[in-house]
Parts: C-alpha cells; sequence; structure tokens
C-alpha cells in the first residue's frame, strides 16, 4: 500500500474516532433533557468511533 494511502487512512481513522466520540457525548449530554434524541444521537456516534477504532487494526494488519 502507498504512503499517501495509507495517510488518508490515518486521517479517516482520526477523523471517524473523534468526530464519533464527539457526536456521543453530544448525544448523551442532549438525553438529559430529550432522551429519544440523545440516544439517536449517542448510538450512532458510538458506532462511528467503533469503526474508526477497527480501522486501527486494518491498518496495523496492512504492512
Amino acid at each position: 500500500m502507498s504512503e499517501k494511502s495509507h495517510s488518508t487512512l490515518e486521517k479517516w481513522i482520526w477523523a471517524l474516532i473523534y468526530g464519533g466520540l464527539f457526536f456521543m457525548t453530544l448525544g448523551i449530554a442532549t438525553g438529559r433533557t430529550n432522551r429519544v434524541l440523545g440516544w439517536s444521537m449517542a448510538v450512532p456516534g458510538g458506532v462511528i468511533a467503533l469503526v474508526g477504532f477497527v480501522l486501527i487494526y486494518v491498518r496495523s494488519r496492512l504492512d
């Protein structure tokens, strides 16, 4: 895999992790006032962060 592909993959990994954790945190905070909206934000955010963590494993197996 080329160096550019590794760089692009790493950018996606960190964007997914930080974006997912931010969205999950925002969902938890929103859940205090609107439970349904909070869950509908927190769960996808957690899944997005999990995808980022899985991509770290995938990246470690590419070399």
